[in-house]
């Protein structure tokens, strides 16, 4: 029997906590295939069955019982010594180095960072804002923040969920005049349309229907920018239909510069806004400090920007 590694222990009793390896994987932001990949080593170590698993059914054996307890002791333990680390330096100190694409720095971050340094005078932030993916590790990223329709599932990062922001096809009231509102996506390939993507060989739109069909259509847009300011600017010009965050047009909307396209409930993939970062371990405070407070604000401005009506806006 090989000594086991505490860290299996850590995703046994999370496993075993939240009922099941579903519920761990949406509370602890670890993906299922880790998490099983993991406790099976777990068990091939001490050389017991832990868990009883079947399509129906979730069970702990009693020795699997046991070695919970077992490790809940020792994660009480890590954390009381955590705890002791942390009074010695309670005061979040120190350096933060975090990446975030352009339109959620200047509408999200920008606006909360003031009111986080003055909270927390010690730590100096360090923001880089791209439209790229930056790759945590190799770019010594402690935060990096993305809006992501299929969330990574790399077992070296650790996820933390804000909230979902919506997508929206959205034209001026002067350009649906002109052309007409749209009553299935299939019409679009007879309007202008406006991109966010910069990829002239993937142009395409996916819509999820009222009744559960999932429709793609192929576009061949007048404007291809990766920036959504000069996307919106365009379509309160009356130059086509763009798709654009919510967050982003939600004032436009409702200040009547801009109308949703489509009469009936055609909605497109939510983009998960969300922060990935280094292992939990050795966390430093600061980078908790800041995390935590995105946490606190970040959903509310999410759902500050929520439009709630359908094609009369």
């Amino acid at each position: 029997m090989n000594t086991p590694d505490l860290n299996d222990l850590q995703f046994f009793a999370g496993v075993v906590e939240h009922g099941g390896y579903a519920a761990a994987e949406r509370a602890l932001g670890i993906p299922k295939s880790r998490l099983s990949r993991r406790i099976a080593q777990l068990e091939s170590d001490l050389g017991v069955r832990l868990l009883q698993r079947s399509a129906r059914k979730f069970a702990v054996t009693d020795v699997g019982q046991d070695v919970y307890r077992h490790a809940q002791s020792m994660i009480a333990e890590a954390q009381a010594a955590r705890e002791a680390v942390d009074r010695v330096s309670a005061e979040p100190r120190g350096s933060v180095r975090v990446s975030a694409p352009v339109e959620l720095a200047q509408r999200m971050i920008a606006p909360l960072l003031p009111e986080f340094m003055a909270a927390h005078p010690q730590v100096r932030v360090q923001l880089l804002v791209a439209n790229r993916r930056f790759d945590v590790i190799p770019e010594g990223i402690d935060v990096a923040l993305r809006v992501r329709t299929k969330l990574d599932s790399d077992g070296e990062l650790v996820l933390r969920r804000f909230g979902e922001v919506a997508e929206l096809l959205v034209a001026s009231p002067a350009y649906l005049e002109r052309h007409g509102r749209l009553s299935h996506p299939s019409e679009l390939d007879r309007h202008a349309t406006l991109s966010a993507s910069e990829d002239e060989s993937r142009q395409q739109w996916t819509l999820h229907g009222p009744q559960g069909e999932v429709l793609r259509v192929d576009i061949r847009p007048v404007l291809m920018t990766q920036d959504f300011g000069v996307l919106m600017a365009a379509a309160k010009a009356g130059q086509g239909i763009a798709l654009l965050p919510e967050t982003v047009c939600a004032d436009a909307v409702r200040a009547g510069e801009l109308k949703l396209v489509f009469k009936e409930k055609w909605l497109l993939p939510q983009g998960i806004c969300h922060a990935v970062y280094p292992s939990r371990r050795g966390v430093l405070p600061a980078v908790r400090a800041l995390l935590d407070f995105l946490a606190a604000r970040i959903p509310s401005i999410i759902e500050s920007n929520r439009l709630h009506c359908s094609g009369d806006c």
